[in-house]
C-alpha cells in the first residue's frame, strides 16, 4: 500500500486527484493540503510514502514546501505535479529534493506509474522536463546581480512572507519592498513572485 498526501491548491484538482488514487488498491490518500504549510504539517504527522506537490500555491509555495521538507528530514517522496515546465521551475524544484517532476497534462496510467516509481525511489521525469534538464546543463544561466537587500527581500518572499510582513522584517516601508521587488522582477526577467523565487533557487540566489 502506498499512502499519499496531495497537495494543491485547487479543490476540483485535489479532487480528482483522490478519486483517482483511491479507485486503486495499492493506494491510500492520507491527507490534502491545499498550501505548502499545510502539506509540511500533514507529511510531519501523517508520514506518507509519497507528495504530490504543485508547485503555485498561495502563503508557502511548492518550491518552499519542498525544501522545508528536506530541511526537516522527512522521509516522503516528493513527486511535482504541475502545469509549468520552463527551467526556472524545474532545476529549483529538483535542487529542492523533489524525487520527480509530472505535468497535470500526463495520462492517468503515467501518473499512476510514475508515483509507483516515486514510493520505490526511482527519479520520475516528464518528456519535456528532462529536456529542459538537458538544455538547462547546456547552457547555464547568466549570473543575476541582486543588491544585498534584494537578495533579503527575494529570501523572504521565498519563504513565504507578505510584501507587509517582509517589510516589517526589515524595518522598511511596504511600498519600498514592492520597489525591490520590481527591481528583482527586472533583473531576472520574470513577471511575478513566484516566478522570481523559481529562478532565484535556478540560479542558486536562495
Amino acid at each position: 500500500m502506498i499512502r499519499l498526501l496531495i497537495a494543491d491548491d485547487h479543490p476540483v484538482v485535489r479532487d480528482g486527484l483522490s478519486g483517482m488514487f483511491a479507485a486503486e488498491p495499492e493506494f491510500e490518500v492520507v491527507g490534502e493540503a491545499a498550501d505548502g504549510a499545510e502539506a509540511i504539517g500533514l507529511a510531519q504527522a501523517l508520514r506518507p510514502d509519497v507528495i504530490l506537490m504543485d508547485l503555485q500555491m498561495p502563503g508557502v509555495n511548492g518550491l518552499a514546501a519542498i525544501a522545508e521538507l528536506a530541511k526537516r528530514g522527512v522521509a516522503a517522496r516528493v513527486l511535482v505535479l504541475t502545469t509549468y515546465d520552463t527551467d526556472g521551475y524545474v532545476v529549483p524544484a529538483i535542487e529542492a529534493g523533489a524525487t520527480g517532476y509530472l505535468l497535470k497534462d500526463a495520462p492517468r496510467d503515467e501518473l499512476l506509474r510514475a508515483v509507483r516509481a516515486a514510493a520505490d525511489g526511482q527519479s520520475v521525469l516528464a518528456p519535456s522536463v528532462a529536456s529542459t534538464l538537458m538544455n538547462r546543463v547546456r547552457t547555464p544561466p547568466p549570473p543575476a546581480v541582486l543588491s544585498p537587500r534584494e537578495l533579503e527581500v527575494l529570501g523572504l518572499v521565498a519563504a513565504g512572507n507578505t510584501n507587509r510582513e517582509a517589510a516589517a522584517h526589515l524595518f522598511i516601508s511596504e511600498a519600498t519592498v514592492k520597489t525591490h521587488l520590481l527591481n528583482i522582477y527586472a533583473k531576472l526577467e520574470v513577471p511575478d513572485r513566484a516566478s522570481a523565487v523559481a529562478e532565484g533557487f535556478r540560479r542558486g540566489l536562495l
